[in-house]
């Protein structure tokens, strides 16, 4: 006699879909305890091959763990996890060698030349970029001579980025990459990011600049208290595409706001009101960092 599984109870847990093979990082169910405190707590994750995702969240929400596992550096209490195809639990130096890794820390007070600790990074690795390219490629060639302790500060984090990316990574994980930068030099790193990109990388970024994640990143992901609250891209997260504009002007020496899902119509009707210009007009939704703010502080 054939059985009918029975429906599942309402409210009871969903089993999670399998892993993703064409994935570059595919997780089910990561959990990562220490002591009696779960610090991940059940986390389910695809990130694309070739795409660049950014993991936003509060200090101690379990971002850094979250990597560590990714990275085989930290072993997991429960879930399953590939990175490349591979479990980071058993993973070797084939693997290893896929990955490029930019920790928040780097060489930059070292006593050898910016050419000098590339060549020795690039021993390490089956078939690495050559060291004169990546300086080119990283905009570090005029300091090829020069010993890391003299660079600037983001010269420096550029000189990380040739560290991990010599070994020619299919995959690049950037902790809070550009930290202490002046706006100039945030900007010239962006232009990095993109430019590696191009050239295939897949890269999982945590920053707690939420205009970096907004500028680079394909898709986000919030994460707080050890859950995943949501994944989507920038423009969508929290709802924020669909969140009402808000509307404000000058009128009568008065600043006037309207909040309205409808703001082109509103913006039309202030036209035909005044001569000229409609005195200092501005339409705005909710930026990320907005609903970011909104998300983690909603959580119990």
């Amino acid at each position: 006699m054939t059985r009918t599984p029975a429906a599942p109870a309402p409210g009871a847990v969903q089993p999670a879909s399998p892993l993703d093979p064409d994935a570059a990082i595919s997780i089910r169910g990561l959990v990562k305890r220490y002591g009696d405190r779960n610090a991940v707590d059940g986390v389910d994750l695809d990130i694309r091959r070739g795409e660049i995702f950014a993991l936003l969240g509060p200090n101690g929400a379990g971002k850094t763990t979250t990597v560590e596992v990714l990275e085989g550096y930290r072993a997991r209490d429960g879930g399953e996890v590939r990175v490349l195809g591979v479990d980071p639990a058993t993973g070797g130096r084939r693997w290893k060698a896929e990955l490029g890794i930019v920790l928040q820390s780097g060489a930059g007070d070292s006593q050898l030349t910016c050419l000098e600790l590339l060549r020795a990074q690039a021993a390490y690795y089956p078939d690495p970029r050559d060291p004169a390219e990546v300086l080119e490629l990283v905009g570090l060639t005029e300091k090829a001579g020069s010993r890391g302790r003299t660079l600037s500060g983001g010269q420096r984090r550029r000189l990380d980025v040739a560290l991990g990316i010599v070994g020619r990574p299919r995959l690049l994980f950037l902790d809070e990459p550009t930290t202490g930068f002046d706006p100039e030099a945030r900007r010239q790193f962006w232009s990095l990011i993109r430019s590696l990109r191009d050239l295939g990388t897949t890269m999982l970024l945590t920053t707690h600049y939420l205009d970096e994640a907004e500028e680079l990143a394909d898709r986000v992901g919030v994460i707080t208290q050890g859950r995943l609250v949501e994944v989507a891209v920038p423009s969508a997260l929290g709802g924020r595409g669909d969140a009402p504009a808000v509307v404000s002007w000058t009128e009568d020496g008065v600043r006037r706001t309207v909040e309205t899902a409808a703001p082109t119509a509103l913006v039309a009707e202030l036209a035909g009101r005044f001569p000229g210009e409609v005195p200092d007009l501005a339409v705005a939704r909710p930026t990320l960092e907005d609903v970011y703010l909104k998300m983690i502080g909603d959580r119990p």
